[in-house]
């Protein structure tokens, strides 16, 4: 069994809380998303409620856009400088 570096460690860790918040980004945006590729009278319904709840889309893509370029930068970084990857 191999071994591997604090740093990597903190590294994974941290990128995967990246990507699980970029993932919850999608789940969020997932009726705005069905709204626009079925664009049926059940998923304006579903918007509508979801509206009125205070549901609000901008949260996930301004939230989950920017969690994912800095995840992306972060591992392009990683893997240039301390992998030798890329």
């Amino acid at each position: 069994m191999g071994s591997q570096s604090t740093a990597k460690t903190i590294f994974l860790l941290a990128s995967m809380v990246g990507w699980l918040i970029v993932g919850a980004a999608l789940m969020y945006l997932f009726p705005l998303i069905a709204d626009w590729l079925i664009s049926s009278d059940r998923t304006h319904v579903w918007m509508e409620s979801l509206g009125r709840s205070g549901y609000n889309p901008m949260l996930a893509w301004v939230g989950g856009g920017i969690t994912l370029v800095i995840t992306v930068l972060a591992n392009i970084v990683w893997y240039q400088r301390f992998e030798g990857k890329l």
